[in-house]
């Protein structure tokens, strides 16, 4: 079984799956790990890289190329994000649902950390990181609905959705894990 993963910016997919790839001891893929790599080879933040995705289909055709063989050579394996329920469509399709100012007062808390998101410039404070998803999420939508004729955050796409806003990250992997559990 694949099990793919999407959400908005903040909701908890990264956090519930490597929780669900730890406790099926699965290898987890990260898309958006990758994207951010691939910015920040190009000297550039995610929010820039996405934003040259609207004119120029190939910083997505390539993570999603691989994702695409992941489905088709690999079983057993946990992946996140926008796309994978699209280029792997045999998965188990999870949705990872957010407050979009909840979402974006965790990853603003995240950002105060140490850590290598390559998020976006310029983000000082909650209000600067809910701008720079807002535009991401234009951005997402732009580009599939262009490149791929479909909308990620239409959750009828999706086969489990979780609203992670008014829940801590126990609750929401318990809700997960007992609908998982009953789909092996």
């Amino acid at each position: 079984m694949i099990i793919s993963f999407c959400g908005p910016a903040g909701s908890g997919k990264s956090t519930m799956a490597k929780m669900l790839a730890d406790k099926l001891e699965w290898p987890r893929y990260y898309i958006g790990g990758i994207r951010r790599q691939k910015a920040a080879e190009r000297g550039m933040t995610l929010a820039e890289y996405n934003k040259l995705g609207e004119e120029s289909p190939e910083t997505d055709i390539e993570v999603d190329e691989y994702q695409k063989k992941l489905g088709e050579t690999e079983d057993n394996f946990i992946i996140e994000g926008r796309t994978s329920w699209h280029f792997i469509p045999h998965s188990l399709k999870i949705y990872i649902d957010v407050d979009e100012k909840i979402g974006a007062q965790r990853v603003f808390e995240t950002l105060q950390k140490e850590n290598e998101r390559n998020e976006d410039n310029e983000l000082k404070t909650v209000d600067d990181v809910l701008a720079s998803h807002k535009k991401r999420k234009t951005s997402d939508i732009i580009r599939y609905k262009k490149y791929y004729d479909f909308d990620v955050y239409d959750k009828s796409n999706y086969d489990f959705i979780i609203d992670s806003s008014n829940q801590s990250k126990e609750e929401s992997f318990e809700q997960l894990y007992g609908f998982v559990k009953g789909e092996l």
